[in-house]
């Protein structure tokens, strides 16, 4: 096209009746055109690339300011509670002499209690104990949950039924009834195993205590229950699917299809559930812990912080504070994100 074409009025008839009550004629001017800039050229560009499953989550996670803002706090809680006791001068057991019930101060930020430690260095031990024991939890659940919700979708019929039925009994049994009941049952044998074993991944287990082992086992008996639910849901649609009808006409065993082609295409909702998981079982252990069920002194949690501020609630109070707003935001922040998450995974949201 000649560039004196550039100067001629370009006319468009637009109908648009539902908007304009007549059909009008827009005017466009040879001015009313740009030629793009660079960056305008690269952004166009990198917006028609193919993006992975996960290159676009990320993308929509990214643009969910909350979830973002959550993930930040989050990674300071774990800076705060893996990193900070490095940069420390004490012990999260060390009674300092001559230091008990010092208030706020450059040398002790947080205080110290009435045996004389450190609440800063004590609040990050608990803080990571804390963190540890959701992970941990969210992780027993996840292997429970997965193996059972996917052999069930899969097989179906009569197994389905039967496991679902026990799954529902399994949902109406009171967690902290099982937790005090195991913990008095096992209170006796693990002390007695503690005391008298050499092996080392007893002598890190006698560090947690009986109570928090019940923790863990309750967790692996009772919470994988709303994972398998979700696993089973998503199993019983993928399984229709003519990849999983191809795997079986290969002969691929129901392990290897549930292993290599149904779990892989649940992982978004894995993922979600797991993290999901985490502030409810920090949530169970600090509650079990401010009642004394817990960590083993002179270990700390969280929960147990909270418990030692009790006697000093009046005098001492940033003591009660201190270690209930590190708690209330982790457990916000997680969850948050954890919504977040479950946003940019599920493609149905995709715009």
């Amino acid at each position: 096209m000649e560039k004196k074409n550039f100067n001629k009025i370009l006319s468009v008839q637009v109908d648009a009746e539902p908007i304009l009550a007549q059909n009008e004629a827009f005017e466009f001017l040879a001015d009313d055109f740009q030629f793009a800039t660079e960056e305008e050229k690269v952004n166009f560009i990198e917006m028609k690339k193919s993006m992975s499953y996960w290159q676009d989550a990320w993308r929509r996670l990214k643009k969910n300011r909350v979830a973002m803002v959550a993930l930040y706090i989050v990674i300071a809680i774990i800076l705060f509670a893996f990193l900070g006791p490095v940069f420390s001068q004490y012990g999260y057991d060390q009674q300092i002499r001559g230091s008990a019930n010092i208030a706020p101060c450059w040398a002790h930020p947080f205080g110290t209690d009435n045996h004389g430690r450190d609440i800063l260095v004590r609040t990050m031990f608990g803080t990571r104990i804390s963190l540890i024991i959701g992970v941990v939890a969210s992780l027993i659940v996840l292997v429970v949950g997965s193996i059972y919700g996917a052999v069930s979708g899969y097989v179906g019929g009569r197994l389905d039924d039967v496991l679902m039925r026990i799954s529902e009994m399994i949902s109406t049994v009171p967690d902290i009834l099982i937790v005090l009941l195991l913990s008095t049952v096992l209170k006796g044998p693990l002390q007695h195993a503690f005391n008298t074993s050499d092996l080392a991944i007893v002598k890190a287990l006698s560090i947690l205590g009986p109570s928090l082992i019940s923790i863990f086992i309750v967790f692996g008996l009772l919470y994988w229950v709303p994972l398998a639910r979700i696993i089973r849901g998503q199993v019983l649609m993928l399984k229709q699917q003519e990849f999983v009808t191809a795997a079986k006409a290969l002969g691929a065993p129901g392990g290897m299809i549930i292993k290599k082609h149904l779990l892989p295409n649940c992982i978004g909702q894995i993922i979600v559930a797991t993290c999901l998981e985490i502030p409810s079982a920090i949530f169970l252990e600090s509650f079990l812990s401010f009642l004394g069920l817990g960590v083993a002194a002179p270990m700390t949690s969280l929960g147990s912080l909270a418990a030692d501020a009790l006697g000093g609630m009046y005098t001492y109070t940033y003591r009660l504070i201190i270690p209930s707003i590190i708690l209330s935001v982790m457990i916000l922040s997680l969850n948050l994100f954890g919504d977040g998450l479950r946003d940019a995974l599920d493609p149905r949201l995709k715009k």
